[in-house]
């Protein structure tokens, strides 16, 4: 099953209230609450008002959307995935989004590498104590800007318990971004969608259909449950995210119907 949500930091100038109030009304199931904005590391009490008002709304919490990179000294590193891993309790979410360091593949050095993967390795088994997944956001600057990159950093830090986001690379052409999901199954948990072209203009999710749909027909071809979560709409309008929700819904049916 794929599940349509929404990620929080897709209205970053909302208030939770107005967040959950849209989501609601465009028909989403779910909602990744982002930790810059919505759900801070560490703040209990606004975790706890974003859970409720997740579920009174009928929604259920999909994730924490963290912007921990797993930079700076060892003890900052603790100290800063603590708060992440108490607001992600607070919000009750099985699965923690990180990012793999602040550098890109090519720039790090084998030193450098090692210390991101143990220190997400830590993290990743202090998680699942709490019995709470961690998700590698799937982004250029980082140790994923890449499948070869991605695939090589998820077997060495070798944790069931850690798997990767996905969306297509900016600028990336329909069939190379297919090429990654393929790539990258069935070691992904979260697909997060928008619709770039070119650069970061943002388009309606509709007209990239062809993106979509090949990429929904693939997730349902192999065959887990994931969530999909709408990232961005055009010029960050409340008011298209049901139409956007409307698309995203049709492309996951038109995705299961061609993966028959």
């Amino acid at each position: 099953m794929i599940r349509p949500g929404l990620c929080s930091v897709t209205f970053r100038d909302l208030d939770v209230e107005s967040v959950v109030t849209h989501a609601a009304a465009a028909g989403l199931e779910c909602i990744e609450w982002a930790g810059d904005v919505h759900v801070p590391p560490g703040d209990a009490a606004a975790a706890e008002h974003a859970r409720t008002l997740t579920v009174q709304a009928g929604l259920a919490v999909a994730s924490y959307g963290s912007y921990l990179r797993f930079t700076g000294t060892d003890g900052e590193v603790r100290t800063q995935g603590q708060a992440v891993l108490d607001a992600a309790r607070a919000l009750r979410a099985s699965r923690i989004r990180v990012w793999a360091g602040g550098t890109g593949s090519a720039d790090v050095t084998d030193e450098e590498r090692a210390l991101i993967v143990r220190r997400i390795q830590e993290f990743a088994d202090r998680a699942a104590e709490h019995g709470i997944d961690v998700g590698l956001e799937f982004h250029g600057g980082t140790l994923t800007d890449g499948i070869g990159s991605t695939l090589r950093l998820l077997d060495q830090i070798d944790r069931d318990t850690v798997l990767s986001y996905w969306q297509p690379h900016q600028d990336m052409g329909v069939a190379a971004a297919l090429k990654t999901l393929h790539q990258v199954l069935p070691r992904t948990s979260t697909i997060h969608i928008f619709s770039w072209w070119p650069g970061h203009q943002r388009l309606p999710l509709a007209e990239r259909a062809e993106l979509w749909q090949g990429a929904f027909a693939i997730l349902a071809a192999e065959g887990s449950d994931r969530d999909a979560l709408l990232e961005f709409v055009p010029e960050d309008d409340p008011s298209l995210l049901r139409r956007e929700a409307d698309a995203l819904r049709t492309l996951i049916t038109a995705g299961e119907e061609a993966a028959r």
